[in-house]
């Protein structure tokens, strides 16, 4: 039993290495300058095309929320890692029309959604208890696997193949690392599904957990959104400007890439620490620590200390963003639920997504403005400071952990008696 639970653990995160996020925003990265040279694009256009996507994920995120909580998630998740795979491969074919970029990178960002965190968190989550935040943090990790893993092969690829090839070898990569796995490992307990007898040891109950509608009249939920949303907007906005703020003040291109890189190794130490904590210290606490981390990162980055290197900071900032989403998963099955898990949190995690493309809008805006990053820097840490406080007064999980053994566990083990 237990080998079942994890091997789906580890096809989980196996899956989320070639997620929503390394494909459709760090994998991007490494085409713009190829894609640019041959059909003309502004790097700018490219970086819109990119945002496009995102905000088409944050759109879907809800109704597919609701399509799994419905029909169960291995079905609506195989037919969306097929068609991001087809809609990537599709790329190959990118015309030099400014509105074909914007359209096929918007049917990327659409179908992309299932390649979320949402998904395998409510496939994990149904199956752990006790042992809920280790699992999560393993699965989420895989996304810090993707951020360092596939843009080496893209590069690899481009530079063997040509980029457009090289989209190609990507939607087969999908297939590879997301589909097969998923086809193989990954499904729900068998009483998980909704409206069949779940989630609790009593025979005949269902998943325990509230509506959308409950949900939506409870001040936690918008605590947490709002807490959410403004964690994505000051640290992922921030990374997202690492590079190019690095260089302005005179460090060279490789050194400050090497330092956006160390980003994505501290996101899986944080994920994996956030989630080995969090089975055994109440969450919100927690999250407090990868709150202030960041906070006190953005203040490195943006005041210099001449005793702190700017690596600190952005250390600091990828052990936020590796903290939050493994808390958003956790703590949204511990204060709704899982009856409407995949709704609920698709809500929260559409606030994230509009948060990653406000933030790193505004910190370029600003840039352009004032020719500084630095007060906009302090600003985003005050936004932290108001996160860690929202944080603090969501009070007792309304779901708290069973003091027995898992209950997916035991009602695996009742049905196969």
């Amino acid at each position: 039993m237990d080998f079942k639970r994890w091997s789906i653990v580890a096809a989980s995160s196996l899956a989320l290495v070639a997620g929503q996020g390394p494909i459709n925003v760090f994998a991007t990265g490494i085409f713009i300058k190829p894609i640019s040279l041959e059909l003309g694009f502004g790097r700018g256009d490219i970086a819109t095309a990119i945002g496009i996507s995102s905000l088409m994920t944050a759109v879907a995120s809800p109704f597919f929320g609701r399509m799994i909580d419905r029909f169960g998630v291995r079905t609506p998740l195989a037919i969306s890692i097929v068609l991001f795979a087809l809609a990537t491969a599709a790329l190959s074919l990118l015309p030099g029309s400014l509105f074909a970029l914007y359209a096929m990178f918007a049917l990327t960002g659409l179908v992309a959604i299932g390649q979320t965190p949402g998904s395998y968190s409510k496939v994990v989550a149904a199956w752990f208890d006790r042992q809920r935040g280790f699992a999560l943090g393993i699965v989420l990790a895989g996304v810090g696997m993707g951020t360092v893993i596939i843009p080496m092969i893209c590069n690899t690829l481009i530079r063997t193949l040509g980029w457009r090839e090289a989209y190609l070898g990507l939607g087969g990569v999908i297939i590879l690392l997301a589909l097969l796995p998923v086809l193989a490992f990954v499904r729900e307990p068998a009483s998980a599904h909704a409206g069949t007898p779940a989630g609790d040891l009593s025979p005949g109950a269902t998943l325990p957990g509230v509506s959308m509608k409950e949900a939506a009249r409870d001040r936690r939920f918008w605590y947490m959104l709002i807490s959410f949303f403004l964690a994505v907007v000051a640290i992922n906005g921030s990374l997202v400007h690492v590079v190019p703020m690095l260089t302005d003040r005179g460090m060279s291109s490789a050194d400050a890439v090497t330092i956006i890189s160390s980003s994505g190794i501290a996101l899986i130490v944080g994920r994996l620490l956030a989630g080995w904590i969090i089975d055994r210290i109440f969450a919100p606490y927690v999250a407090v620590f990868f709150l202030l981390a960041p906070l006190v990162g953005l203040l490195i980055l943006a005041l210099q200390p001449a005793a702190v290197p700017p690596l600190a900071g952005v250390l600091l900032l990828g052990l936020g963003i590796g903290g939050e989403t493994d808390l958003l998963s956790y703590m949204v099955s511990r204060y709704f639920g899982l009856a409407k898990f995949g709704t609920i949190y698709g809500w929260i995690f559409t606030a994230a997504l509009v948060g990653n493309a406000v933030g790193s809008s505004i910190l370029g805006w600003a840039f352009q403005l004032t020719h500084s990053y630095s007060a906009t820097l302090v600003v985003y840490s005050l936004l932290l400071a108001v996160a860690t406080g929202l944080t603090l007064i969501l009070g007792p999980y309304r779901y708290p952990p069973a003091d027995r053994h898992d209950v997916a566990s035991k009602l695996e083990l009742r049905a196969v008696g």
